[in-house]
């Protein structure tokens, strides 16, 4: 791949973040690569966090430096100029970012050798009935309570007011889209529209929206399924729900999912990747799709999504299965796929795996 300008997005409250920036930055000056840094951590003077909607120019590739929440916020970067993207873990938890930041000049070298792997995934964006705004007096409260909000999202040049169909916010969500009750002592009332049918209205804490890399989010913690990035779907999770039904619904990516406040319901604050953007107030109406572009990741390797949950999440083996017999690591056949199963994605592993048939005898 041809690099000619980057755009970096760095966790500045991270001294592993700033010293491997200052690494990227000298590396691009020896190959003649401009490098633009884009601030998305320094509050505006309403006190929300920025959000470049268009940063200055395309990049060739976004470079992410820091945890998960950095990765999040490049993605928006990423997606407004369509350029693939690569995080570089300082976090944490590290589900989303891969390199290490040891690693991060050879990773680069690979993005320019076209070695590396691109991974797409499914992102989220809107149709709302107003343009989203926090009001000046909720400010401070939804600051206290939820840490600092973003600033409202611009209406998509592409994307005026239809009839009917609402407003085109200038939205990218990876993870999801949260709509939830905006004081302790009133719940979120609202209805709920799959497609054009009224599906059911929840009165509940909160509502969220994954995809399927956000299923591993909020939506788990809530009690939602974790769904393979791989697949093309949506997850809608009610959050402490006064009703029977609290199940999660796994529709379609090309299924429209619609939220109405309740015109009797408390106002309800919306937030994108963790992030708040608006305050909605009875009557008012949200409709989250699927962008049409996906978000393009660069990979050194394939991804192990499952393993990386496992060890993630610390899964363990139930005690009564660990006492009837160890586990292979992984089990792929030596020979080629049958023709029937030639359409069967199955990542090669990094690491040895259990083939068929096995060589040494069973123990009995």
């Amino acid at each position: 791949m041809e690099l000619r300008r980057l755009g970096l997005v760095v966790h500045g409250g991270k001294r592993r973040a700033i010293e491997a920036a200052k690494g990227l930055t000298a590396w691009a000056g020896e190959h003649g690569i401009d490098v633009a840094e884009i601030d998305v951590w320094s509050p505006d003077e309403h006190g929300h966090l920025r959000i470049e909607h268009s940063p200055p120019g395309t990049f060739d590739l976004v470079v992410t430096i820091g945890g998960d929440g950095t990765f999040l916020r490049g993605v928006a970067v990423a997606q407004a100029s369509n350029s693939p993207i690569l995080g570089v873990n300082v976090g944490r938890v590290g589900f989303l970012t891969e390199v290490e930041p040891e690693h991060l000049i050879e990773a680069l070298n690979a993005v320019m050798a076209n070695e590396a792997l691109e991974e797409r995934r499914l992102t989220l964006t809107m149709r709302s009935s107003r343009p989203l705004r926090i009001p000046k007096e909720l400010g401070a409260l939804l600051h206290y309570e939820r840490g600092p909000t973003t600033e409202p999202p611009e209406v998509r040049a592409d994307a005026a007011q239809e009839t009917g169909w609402g407003i085109g916010m200038d939205v990218t969500a990876l993870n999801d889209v949260v709509f939830e009750k905006l004081t302790r002592d009133r719940q979120a009332s609202v209805a709920v529209y799959v497609g054009s049918r009224h599906f059911v209205s929840y009165s509940a804490d909160a509502l969220i929206i994954a995809t399927p890399t956000g299923s591993t989010a909020y939506s788990f913690a809530a009690g939602g399924p974790v769904v393979s990035p791989r697949a093309q779907v949506l997850v809608f999770t009610p959050v402490a729900a006064h009703m029977v039904f609290d199940r999660s619904l796994i529709v379609a990516a090309d299924e429209l999912v619609s939220v109405r406040v309740l015109e009797r319901s408390g106002q309800v604050s919306m937030s994108i990747d963790g992030r708040i953007v608006g305050v909605l107030d009875p009557g008012d109406w949200v409709s989250v799709y699927a962008r049409p572009t996906e978000v393009r990741m660069l990979r050194l390797q394939e991804p192990d999504f499952f393993g990386r949950v496992r060890d993630r999440f610390g899964l363990v083996d139930a005690a009564a299965a660990a006492a009837d017999g160890d586990s292979p690591v992984a089990h792929i056949p030596s020979t080629p796929k049958p023709d029937d199963m030639k359409h069967v994605h199955i990542p090669t592993p990094t690491f040895e795996a259990w083939t068929w048939p096995r060589t040494e005898p069973l123990d009995r």
